[in-house]
């Protein structure tokens, strides 16, 4: 029998590790029916009760577009899902108290990331097909009226979750377990910013300085114009991807440090106890 050995620091081989990540979250994930109801429980009933609204503000001629809000809700949950996703992946290292032994495999800590980034996206993926197709048999609302804006909204809406993800992942390394409020409240604090369901322009002059560089609130804003027959302001996606590149090489920094900080200070071994 012949052994076939990748050089570790080759392409192959780190191409192997993320996937096996990939491949450890998703054999969680099968083996657990309250996982996989989770993953479409929420978003469903979000998709419904803002549906309910939906009919009756159409029932009582209220003067905009209310198609909006069915819009709104399915790119919200790609920003909550990556975020969140990401967050809780991590989290069920430490619940399961195997954070250590990852942290010991020859996974590198990019590795590690990188696998929890791509199976969120998996996650994300299917909760967004779910609702899209019950917004379509419900309330005849297609998603494709986003035309070709749809693929940079969401994937500026994605990038962005990860970014939060990976700040509520660092608070958890730096200050224990007991800040894990952050890696699942974060996305909700950026929520009024983002213009999510209103126009940015209703908020006070010092929060639209902030909603600015804000990459969700350029893609809400340009959800709205492209909805409203207007056409894909790829300036302000423009703007909103180069955020995000600054956004994600700001907390891959952060959590390199907070991770370094964590074994320095034997943070590891404690987790889970």
């Amino acid at each position: 029998m012949t052994t076939l050995t990748l050089p570790p620091l080759g392409a192959a081989a780190r191409r192997q590790r993320i996937l096996g990540v990939v491949r450890r979250d998703f054999a969680a994930l099968r083996r657990s029916p309250i996982r996989m109801f989770e993953i479409l429980f929420w978003p469903t009933v979000e998709l419904v009760l803002w549906g309910f609204v939906t009919l009756f503000l159409q029932s009582q001629r209220v003067p905009f577009v209310v198609t909006f809000l069915l819009g709104a809700v399915l790119l919200w949950q790609v920003l909550q899902k990556a975020s969140n996703e990401i967050s809780i992946a991590f989290l069920e290292d430490i619940w399961s108290r195997n954070l250590l032994n990852v942290q010991v495999s020859p996974l590198s800590s990019v590795e590690y990331v990188t696998g929890l980034m791509l199976f969120a996206l998996g996650k994300v993926a299917v909760a967004v097909m779910v609702m899209a197709g019950l917004a379509y048999a419900l309330y005849g609302f297609g998603v494709m009226t986003l035309g070709v804006g749809l693929v940079p909204f969401m994937g500026v809406l994605l990038v962005f979750g990860w970014s939060l993800g990976l700040v509520g992942i660092s608070a958890v390394l730096r200050f224990g377990e007991n800040a894990q409020v952050i890696a699942w409240s974060l996305v909700f604090v950026v929520q009024p910013l983002a213009g999510i369901f209103y126009p940015v322009s209703v908020l006070p002059e010092p929060l639209r300085v902030v909603a600015w560089f804000t990459p969700a609130s350029h893609v809400f804003e340009g959800m709205r114009t492209v909805m409203a027959g207007g056409a894909v302001p790829w300036d302000r996606m423009a703007w909103a991807a180069g955020l995000n590149v600054v956004y994600v090489a700001a907390t891959l920094a952060l959590f390199g440090w907070a991770l370094r900080y964590a074994r320095r200070h034997g943070k590891l071994s404690r987790f889970g106890d």
